[in-house]
């Protein structure tokens, strides 16, 4: 999935798009894609929701807690 396969910018957790809400862009194995602030965290913490939505996504590791 990039910008030219879908030209329209929008949250590949929620598809919401730039007009609803404020999209962060992210490069990712050649592709640009966008996540809003909303789901920034699933990213960083449960990338393994975004499978489906975000190529080898099942492969990410969340990141460490150094609480």
């Amino acid at each position: 999935m990039n910008e030219t396969q879908n030209p329209q910018k929008q949250c590949l957790a929620c598809e919401r798009g730039d007009t609803e809400t404020p999209l962060v862009a992210l490069e990712y194995q050649g592709s640009r894609l966008w996540i809003c602030p909303q789901h920034l965290p699933i990213l960083i913490h449960d990338p393994g929701r975004l499978v489906g939505k975000l190529p080898g996504a099942e492969r990410l590791s969340p990141a460490e807690h150094h609480d």
